[in-house]
């Protein structure tokens, strides 16, 4: 069974804690089969100021996100009948709403596929009730996702194509080597978002990756060569010295 940590000072906090920053109105659709996980959040949500509804399994999820019209979803990957995968398609096919997904640990390869499939941010199992709570405060604060087909977006001259796997510019097709090639579609994914390298590690290249953080560096400087005729006008793929890295889009069409 997956464990939620409640954190230290869910018990006895005060009124202050609950208005100060709290979303109202914001609607919260958690996905989730397992009884006690989608309860603790729930209550946890809540509290927070959420208006918070829960689905069991893919069939409930897709008929309460129609019906609720959630601000945001926590999906878990792994439900009986359709599966996380198939509800983040069908959300992406006609909202831009933001979905974090909750994946088990280690699972890094599924990590990667929902950000590549349109999710937001994802949470690992086992975690933190606040972190959650956190999470995805934080999304919502982001800027509304642009919506455009998800499968590719167009930065000024640049292409990316997420189910094709290939970046163009000014129409010619790009050579990347695919861990490069995997830095670029996931930075992409989440544009004027910076990430450290831990964050980057962690992303592309694993959680069993052993060697030195600065083959995010190496990466980066191979992708700035590559797109070193994209205009600045445009985009750029930024450094924040001492912070991480950032894909700049200055121009969306």
């Amino acid at each position: 069974m997956i464990r939620v940590s409640l954190g230290k000072d869910e018990r006895g906090r005060g009124k202050a804690e609950a208005q100060r920053g709290k979303p109202v109105g914001k609607k919260i659709l958690i996905v989730e089969d397992e009884t006690a996980i989608a309860r603790v959040l729930q209550a946890y949500l809540s509290k927070a100021g959420f208006q918070v509804e829960t689905a069991a399994d893919g069939e409930e999820a897709i008929r309460k996100f129609a019906a609720v019209q959630p601000d945001l979803v926590l999906l878990d990957v792994m439900l009986p009948g359709t599966d996380g995968w198939s509800i983040l398609r069908h959300i992406r096919e006609q909202s831009p709403c933001p979905v974090i997904m909750l994946t088990a640990l280690g699972q890094t390869q599924q990590k990667l596929a929902g950000l590549n499939l349109g999710a937001d941010d994802y949470i690992t199992k086992p975690f933190n009730a606040e972190e959650v709570v956190a999470r995805v405060k934080a999304v919502l604060r982001r800027p509304a996702r642009i919506w455009e087909d998800q499968e590719t977006r167009q930065y000024g001259s640049l292409k990316i194509d997420f189910a094709a796997h290939t970046v163009s510019l000014h129409g010619t097709d790009l050579s990347l080597i695919p861990r490069d090639l995997a830095l670029l579609l996931f930075l992409a994914r989440h544009p004027n978002r910076v990430f450290r390298r831990e964050q980057l590690i962690e992303e592309v290249w694993g959680l069993d990756y052993e060697g030195s953080d600065r083959a995010v560096d190496l990466a980066i400087k191979r992708i700035r060569k590559a797109l070193r005729h994209w205009p600045k006008s445009e985009g750029e793929v930024k450094t924040l010295r001492g912070v991480g890295y950032q894909f700049c889009v200055y121009r969306n069409h």
